[in-house]
């Protein structure tokens, strides 16, 4: 799981690999957008998906703490793919839209400041006490480190056939950070390709058409040994994160008088709350990572698509309903704050906590423990690590300029 910092607007562009002009042609780039009219009105941050982040957080650390609670607690994990996939695809078009290009290199400089520094330092932490302490939570940790440093933590659990090793110990929820820098390596690519040459409408129909290839993919790999495989592989988890992508196209694509947009609008303020009831009934009842016979493999071939839907309708709902009563929940600024500011850190050291407090033998007030210790410690993070490096995300990289398109 992975928080976006800044707006579109707050970046700098960098320098523009796609130039003033439409797909090199020597024409003027298309009117509008360059096909998505609303690309940079919709550019800034959501109060709401803050907010989302700010509860999905809170299930994943619920679920490692007591699972008994939350059996399906990770489902948390799938929504932050959602969120990020539509946020990231978001700025993309934003820079698009305004620039005619993308620039890929200060697009990954931000990616790396944003969250490497952070994930470093919770590496170092878990080595230290690895060589340092007897803690049994920690042992051999160097391994788990050097594989989380290098989002690889996905890879080596998805080639697990049987029950989890420990050779990821502590930072074995850094999977999914795994899945989405993986991700966000290789989505920029494929969508700067499809915006120089095709049109608009072929870049949603084909972003549309990315989105069935995993599930086709997940049923074609299914087998009880399969499903390390399917759960931790970034192939296998893509749908999730190109449904978000989806929904930044189409919302990118329609104006703001586009009698379509108003149905859109009105429809995912009518589903926004009962998909927001069938998350919460899945974290509540689906043993999302045991055995549950039928279930399982419904859920490890259709159902994670079927999570990738209602996470894409709450991000459609907050972005266009900021009035809502979701929206106007979600917004309220604790949650927005800690959504903004400690989710990525709540993320990384809440997992590396529960070890710490298992290993030192605490059994009553678990949970509570956890929670104040991982705050504290994203605060540290956010404050000391984060916010630094975030200041120089903001930055133009060295040698590098803002180039306004020409007339």
């Amino acid at each position: 799981m992975a928080q976006e910092a800044g707006s579109a607007t707050a970046e700098d562009s960098g320098l523009d690999t796609g130039g003033a002009e439409s797909r090199g042609s020597g024409r003027p780039a298309p009117p509008e957008g360059r096909g998505f009219p609303s690309a940079v009105a919709r550019s800034g941050r959501v109060g709401g998906l803050d907010g989302l982040r700010t509860l999905a957080v809170a299930l994943v650390l619920v679920y490692h703490v007591a699972p008994d609670v939350l059996p399906g607690g990770s489902v948390a994990v799938d929504v932050f793919f959602t969120i990020s996939g539509f946020v990231i695809t978001r700025l993309l078009l934003a820079e698009y839209a305004r620039t005619g290009g993308v620039a890929l290199l200060p697009f990954y400089r931000r990616r790396w400041l944003r969250l490497v520094p952070a994930l470093l330092a919770v590496c170092a932490v878990c080595a230290v006490l690895s060589v340092t302490t007897p803690l049994w939570g920690f042992d051999d940790s160097l391994p788990a480190a050097g594989l989380s440093a290098l989002f690889l933590v996905n890879v080596v659990r998805a080639a697990e056939p049987g029950p989890y090793g420990d050779l990821t110990g502590p930072l074995a929820h850094t999977w999914s950070l795994g899945v989405e820098e993986q991700f966000y390596l290789l989505w920029p690519l494929a969508l700067l390709v499809l915006l120089r040459y095709a049109r608009a409408r072929t870049v949603l129909l084909c972003t549309a058409a990315l989105c069935a290839l995993p599930v086709l993919w997940r049923c074609a790999l299914w087998h009880p040994d399969a499903a390390h495989r399917i759960y931790n592989g970034t192939d296998t988890r893509a749908d999730q994160l190109l449904a978000g992508a989806l929904v930044a196209v189409v919302l990118a694509r329609l104006r703001a008088d586009d009698p379509r947009l108003a149905v859109l609008r009105a429809w995912a303020g009518r589903l926004a709350w009962p998909a927001l009831g069938l998350l919460a009934l899945v974290a509540w009842r689906m043993p999302v990572t045991a055995d549950a016979g039928p279930w399982t493999v419904a859920w490890y071939t259709v159902g994670f698509l079927f999570v990738a839907v209602l996470s894409a309708v709450l991000v459609a709902a907050l972005e266009l309903r900021p009035g809502g009563g979701l929206s106007r929940l979600l917004s309220l600024t604790p949650l927005t704050w800690t959504g903004r500011n400690l989710s990525y850190g709540v993320y990384l050291w809440h997992y590396p906590v529960v070890r710490l407090l298992a290993s030192l033998g605490m059994r009553d007030g678990l949970l509570p423990a956890t929670a104040v210790l991982t705050l504290l410690m994203a605060l540290l993070s956010y404050y000391v690590v984060e916010a630094p490096f975030l200041r120089r995300a903001r930055r133009p990289a060295p040698g590098t300029a803002a180039r306004q398109p020409a007339a």
